[in-house]
């Protein structure tokens, strides 16, 4: 089962209105919330990947570290750890979505930014 951010707040990722307005769309399109997992960065790069909620199999690494909208955000624990428990902001760019992700509208896709240790909001 995915860890959760040990002091029970979950709440290491913001967005820009861009990504809230994508978000918005991929919600009403898909009848139900989204979400997504933040890469690695080996075959898909590093950007966050965009699944249907439910629809992607997260593994025992995996944690949650934020919810946007409703929807989850999920990142390898160890990934987070090395990073330094990074905040991440979920932003859309121009561009294709890798691998099997949902883009974030015509010609856009996800992206994150990470921000040191201490969030702020957007």
């Amino acid at each position: 089962m995915p860890g959760t951010v040990e002091n029970g707040t979950v709440g290491r990722v913001t967005a820009t209105r861009a990504a809230r307005r994508a978000i918005a769309v991929l919600r009403a399109a898909h009848g139900r919330p989204v979400m997504f997992v933040q890469s690695g960065g080996c075959c898909d790069g590093s950007d966050p990947m965009c699944f249907p909620g439910g629809e992607f199999a997260l593994g025992d690494g995996d944690m949650l570290v934020g919810v946007v909208d409703g929807c989850t955000f999920h990142v390898n624990a160890d990934q987070y750890e090395a990073h330094g428990r990074p905040c991440y902001v979920l932003d859309v760019e121009p561009g294709m979505p890798g691998g099997f992700s949902l883009a974030a509208g015509e010609g856009l896709h996800f992206v994150t930014r990470v921000k040191a240790a201490r969030c702020g909001t957007t």
